[in-house]
């Protein structure tokens, strides 16, 4: 039966009995008596012209499956796999209107550093690495909004108060699918951050490492990133479309 479902979910087109039971070796016979089975249980439609393509119940069932998932369930493996590799701080965040929210955060346990947004927490968005992925992801009039809606204040000295900064910053972003946060949050914390996204491709969060700046290593980058794109792979995600 999975075979089945493989090959039809692999054909672009319905495929017909003898195709099916090409690519997935099996006897004819053997193959129509399955399709008829999932046929029956809707997992699989059979069209006039005697071909197959997948059923109505696979979308129910997905759609249910989709709904059961935890977000902070599946990255906190992740989350913690990372922490042990760095022994940094692994923060997981989504966006809420025009603020970041904290759902779960690792704590590096040697930190001097004060850090302000811990779980459950909010930070805007300009201001984190965290919110920069999410910025970036809007179109360019969507984001002249939210910086009239916000003002872009700033935090330290670093932080990014205005348009034309933001707009720079996020256009690197677009570029690497990385976002940083050069002490703009808090002096003397670093931040770098990766998406993660959803089986449609929709960012639905971040993670990022945050370390006090006289440790950070840019070597960070492609390790959070490899582990955000293992939660992206675990929610369905498959790579851009095209």
């Amino acid at each position: 039966m999975m075979s089945l479902l493989d090959a039809l979910a692999a054909s672009p087109e319905p495929a017909s009995l003898k195709q099916l039971a090409t690519s997935t070796e099996l006897h004819p016979s053997t193959a129509h008596r399955i399709l008829a089975a999932m046929t029956n249980a809707r997992f699989v439609e059979r069209q006039e012209a005697g071909t197959y393509r997948l059923g109505i119940r696979l979308l129910e069932l997905g759609n249910l499956v989709k709904s059961r998932i935890n977000l902070r369930e599946v990255a906190l493996p992740f989350m913690q796999e990372l922490h042990e590799k760095i022994g940094e701080a692994i923060n997981l965040g989504t966006r809420h209107d025009d603020d970041i929210v904290y759902l779960e955060r690792t704590s590096s346990g040697r930190s001097l550093v004060r850090v302000v947004y811990l779980v459950g927490g909010r930070a805007p968005l300009h201001l984190t690495s965290l919110g920069k992925l999410f910025l970036a992801a809007e179109n360019p009039n969507k984001v002249r909004d939210y910086a009239k809606r916000t003002g872009l204040p700033g935090k330290t000295e670093h932080s990014l108060t205005t348009l034309a900064a933001l707009e720079k910053e996020l256009d690197k972003v677009r570029r690497h699918d990385i976002a940083y946060d050069d002490e703009e949050a808090e002096v003397g914390l670093k931040c770098v951050a990766a998406p993660i996204r959803d089986d449609e491709g929709h960012i639905v969060a971040a993670l990022s490492v945050s370390a006090p700046a006289d440790r950070h290593d840019p070597e960070w980058a492609r390790q959070v990133k490899q582990s955000a794109d293992a939660v992206s792979h675990a929610l369905g995600y498959t790579g851009p479309r095209k």
